[in-house]
């Protein structure tokens, strides 16, 4: 039988109503509402009735645009969208597979740094990924996922390696990608994507500032971009290409923290592994910490 979640719309309707449809009182659609919000689900309760908050992924509102996106689990509270994900694809879930989140409450971007979200504001999400890419291949995929997101929010840049930024140059979203490997292959690849859509942290910004895009509608750009740029894993410069046309990075003094000290200079070039090169010095996706511009007269701290 389908639950108060799986007939919400966002469009009101009454209790009457709904209860009516449920087959059950209008104390019980209260009750059931007052414990979709204690689960993170952004169900709106007024005189007008209930609905779901606009622009929210419901599965039955949502409907990816390609072949990514499914199968889809949405979920209220969660520890991560990474670790459900990853049980889910040590099961065998398919390519394409997603877990969508409304709370995470151990959400974490690059270096396991805790990622902030706000349900029905910000967009937190899982995509499972099995290409048939060696381990040497693994660099460009970063870079190709911040450009699909990017392409998705619409506006600003991409600092290097994923990372789109807002034309002023906060932090829009991120990507942090995990891979399992079996041997020289990767068996799969989570693709852990948040974006402050119509909320951000201190210091960061949100899209509704710049874009009426709602979270559904990133959500499925994100899908669509991704599945067309990912034939470019195997046309590593035309990806690289349409990478550098979006980089906020290149050409800028940064301050690259790595786990073997900084490096600071001139951003120079994306190289063919993805790696980004700083006064002649390569850096790797996997060892950078922190990218960060440098104004004029900024020196180390």
């Amino acid at each position: 039988m389908p639950g108060l979640l799986d007939l919400l719309t966002e469009d009101h309707q009454s209790g009457e109503a709904l209860a009516q449809r449920l087959k059950v009182s209008r104390q019980a659609v209260s009750k059931e509402a007052k414990r979709l919000l204690a689960e993170g689900f952004p169900v709106e309760v007024s005189r007008k009735g209930y609905r779901i908050r606009p622009g929210t992924p419901l599965p039955h509102l949502f409907h990816p645009p390609g072949r990514l996106g499914r199968p889809y689990r949405y979920l209220g509270r969660v520890g991560s969208t990474q670790d459900v994900l990853r049980a889910w694809a040590e099961e065998g879930a398919e390519e394409g597979a997603l877990v969508l989140a409304e709370v995470q409450e151990r959400g974490r971007g690059r270096r396991g740094r805790p990622w902030e979200s706000r349900p029905g504001e910000s967009l937190t999400f899982s995509l499972l990924l099995r290409p048939t890419l060696p381990l040497s291949s693994m660099g460009l995929l970063p870079l190709l996922a911040g450009l699909a997101l990017w392409r998705a929010v619409g506006v600003g840049g991409i600092k290097w390696p994923n990372d789109p930024l807002a034309p002023d140059g906060r932090k829009l979203a991120g990507v942090l990608l995990e891979a399992k490997a079996e041997g020289e292959e990767v068996a799969y690849v989570l693709l852990g994507v948040g974006a402050n859509v119509d909320w951000a942290p201190e210091g960061a910004a949100a899209l509704r500032e710049f874009s009426p895009l709602s979270r559904r509608e990133v959500l499925s750009g994100f899908l669509l971009h991704l599945e067309s740029l990912l034939p470019l894993l195997e046309s590593p410069e035309t990806l690289l290409s349409l990478y550098r046309e979006a980089s906020y990075t290149l050409g800028r003094r940064v301050r690259v923290q790595t786990p073997k000290g900084v490096v600071e200079g001139v951003a120079e070039a994306i190289l063919p592994d993805g790696s980004l090169q700083v006064e002649g010095v390569r850096i790797g996706a996997g060892e950078v910490a922190l990218v960060s511009p440098l104004r004029t007269g900024e020196s180390d701290p």
